[in-house]
């Protein structure tokens, strides 16, 4: 059985995790299936943007229960890779939250630049529930995206949110309908993608940056290199005449 599902349309790669028996869990099969897609996806230059989803009814339930029980750094690391991967591509990546996002499945929401859910969309940290502390950078992730509060509540707390709740704290950008939520993500998806791909690259990594910054000034100085950088690229040159010509041609 393939593991790990990829299809591309529109620049846009559509990865899906296809172990619905076990709800999609991280296993080190898994993971390795995982890793040679993302290797793939970004290798073919055609290829903007990236859409993680998983096959119904799960998302992703979290790592393998029975591989916990044995775990050790090294373990854990290792199935850590299956949403780290993700986290470190350098191309915009959308998470397309379709049912329970559970532990480490969260992790692999939460590690991906946008987050669309579904309605029925279950975002569950799990973690204290069964005894175990948070790990893969989860509170670290979840507190960057919705701050103290919202992170006591769903780790500390255990409050499990649906699609709906998830919009409403900021955890997801969007909450759809179940049905839309594949074209609603792969044409977001398709936007970024349409953008030159090196540009989009140099974007992310400017948005990542600004974590780190503190002034406006600082800002600006961060964003002048690439900026100038870009108006000297071909495309630049090509999308100036382009939105000139229809323009005059609205004109006329």
């Amino acid at each position: 059985m393939t593991l790990v599902l990829v299809d591309i349309a529109d620049g846009v790669a559509t990865l899906t995790l296809n172990n619905p028996q076990e709800r999609n869990t991280l296993t080190a099969p898994m993971v390795a299936e995982i890793i040679a897609a993302m290797d793939s996806i970004e290798a073919d230059t055609s290829v903007g943007a990236i859409v993680v989803t998983g096959t119904a009814p799960a998302f992703c339930a979290g790592a393998n229960l029975g591989n916990l029980a044995t775990s050790s750094e090294d373990s854990l690391g290792s199935i850590y890779e299956g949403f780290l991967r993700i986290a470190r591509s350098p191309l915009p990546t959308l998470a397309a939250v379709n049912g329970a996002a559970v532990g480490a499945g969260m992790n692999l929401a939460l590690g991906c630049d946008l987050r669309i859910a579904a309605r029925r969309a279950r975002f569950d940290t799990r973690f204290l529930q069964i005894g175990i502390h948070p790990g893969g950078g989860h509170t670290w992730m979840l507190r960057r995206i919705v701050g103290p509060q919202t992170t006591f509540a769903t780790v500390v707390f255990g409050e499990v949110l649906d699609g709906a709740e998830a919009q409403r704290l900021g955890l997801v950008h969007r909450c759809v309908d179940d049905e839309q939520l594949l074209e609603v993500a792969h044409e977001l998806a398709a936007r970024a993608a349409s953008a030159p791909r090196d540009l989009v690259i140099e974007v992310k990594k400017t948005i990542s940056d600004m974590a780190d910054i503190e002034t406006h000034s600082e800002a600006v100085k961060r964003e002048l290199d690439p900026q100038v950088w870009s108006t000297r690229q071909p495309w630049f040159a090509e999308r100036i005449a382009a939105l000139q010509a229809k323009i005059s041609n609205k004109g006329g």
